[in-house]
């Protein structure tokens, strides 16, 4: 399976040609972005336990003379609207080269439409590519699994987060930026272990259902971002 490798060898398939010298990457969004990172300089733990430290370590263990930066601003709960408050501190200000968002979940948790979804998402990235506009946009996918407690009406949660999935998809051919297919790459993991393996409520991956996200992320940041 192709992904970020941890063999002590590094294959062709581990370069990314995105991450040039002095690059500043920035991840935002949610919970799963967050994972629950700290809120000092502490090194230990301020990009978090999750997708966003996984590629962190690889990277910036792989091209130290590089001296890549990056940073992680998810902040749990967080929908598009949220985000859009803390933008100018959390983003803009920090002048990313790279930019990548996961956002949606907590849309669907506080049934806010999804026309509103929309607009509030297109007006964001609107605002950024016209104050950032050499930063590399990727946009992640919303997901799901049938765990925890959203497996009860998992048929409802599922069509609605699927509508958002549809947004963001619409979105990144509109700004013409790659899009990260987490629901693809869950459904694929889903055929070697059951979907509590890979996100233990619905929402939030465990650390296995992380590195599958890495690994997606990887993938298409390598393919499409140059």
């Amino acid at each position: 399976m192709a992904g970020l490798s941890f063999d002590g060898f590094v294959s062709a398939a581990d370069l990314m040609p995105a991450f040039l010298p002095g690059s500043r990457i920035l991840f935002q969004g949610d919970s799963i972005t967050d994972g629950n990172r700290g809120r000092s300089a502490d090194p230990n733990h301020i990009l978090g336990h999750g997708y966003v430290f996984i590629i962190s370590a690889f990277y910036g263990a792989l091209y130290p003379e590089r001296n890549l930066e990056f940073m992680n601003r998810g902040v749990s709960g967080n929908t598009v609207n949220d985000l859009a408050k803390r933008w100018q501190k959390d983003t803009v200000a920090l002048k990313p080269d790279i930019l990548s968002i996961l956002i949606g979940i907590n849309d669907t948790s506080a049934n806010i439409p999804v026309e509103t979804f929309e607009k509030n998402y297109d007006k964001l990235l609107a605002e950024t590519v016209a104050a950032l506009p050499k930063v590399c946009l990727v946009l992640g996918e919303p997901f799901t699994l049938p765990s925890g407690k959203v497996k009860k009406n998992f048929g409802t949660w599922k069509a609605d987060v699927k509508k958002r999935a549809a947004v963001v998809e619409k979105l990144a051919a509109k700004y013409k930026v790659p899009i990260v297919h987490y629901q693809h790459a869950f459904d694929e993991a889903c055929k070697r272990a059951p979907a509590e393996y890979w996100i233990w409520d619905g929402i939030h991956p465990t650390y296995s259902g992380h590195k599958i996200m890495a690994d997606e992320w990887v993938r298409t940041v390598r393919q499409f971002c140059r």
